[in-house]
């Protein structure tokens, strides 16, 4: 009885004894320089497009953080308020664009019995987000329009929405822009340019309801 042994074979891969691995050809200089080339020209072209792109979004994200610092109101409550309790006619601006944005109204008229003064106050950011305050009142004396008045120099009369107004300096160094009749008393006044409280006062119109 006859059997087979183990056989052992050669992998059929196995290089010769002594035999090398024939390297790949290095690229050659100018094949290594276009490469090169060609990611810097890729970077260099991209660059500008991702600094617009940061700018963007950093100035829109400036403009969404000032946006939500501001909060706008409806005066027209306390405007109503306000011409209900008074004994004068209340004034007020009607009419003004959009870019002035309400941001505070209030009057004491919810305390005022039969013949007591009333006094309106309507704060505004303008245009160049500065501040335009607006107060009307039939008390001179009343706070809102102490803080404005008292202390003021005159500089003066300028004609504006067809009524003669008062320039004055304020002690706080702000041009007030007042004018009064049959003692009661408006003024327009704030952190805002010339033209942007010229704007509101020229907006000063008696309330109609």
């Amino acid at each position: 009885m006859t059997g087979s042994g183990p056989t052992s074979s050669r992998p059929q891969d196995d290089a010769p004894a002594g035999a090398t691995a024939e390297a790949a050809p290095a690229p050659s200089p100018a094949i290594q320089r276009a490469n090169r080339m060609s990611a810097a020209n890729m970077v260099r072209s991209l660059l500008p497009l991702v600094v617009i792109c940061l700018v963007l979004v950093g100035w829109q994200s400036l403009q969404e953080k000032a946006d939500e610092g501001v909060r706008v109101v409806d005066p027209s409550s306390s405007v109503q308020l306000a011409a209900a309790r008074a004994s004068y006619d209340v004034p007020a601006p009607t009419g003004l664009s959009k870019d002035y944005r309400p941001t505070s109204a209030r009057t004491d008229a919810g305390n005022a019995a039969e013949g007591d003064p009333v006094t309106l106050e309507i704060g505004y950011l303008t245009p160049s987000d500065e501040f335009a305050g607006f107060v009307v009142s039939d008390d001179r004396r009343a706070a809102p329009l102490a803080a404005v008045l008292d202390g003021a120099e005159k500089r003066g009369t300028v004609e504006i929405g067809g009524s003669t107004w008062t320039r004055e300096r304020t002690q706080r160094g702000e041009t007030a822009l007042v004018r009064g009749a049959d003692g009661v008393t408006v003024a327009v006044t704030g952190s805002a340019g010339d033209d942007e409280l010229e704007t509101v006062a020229a907006a000063v119109k008696p309330y109609s309801g």
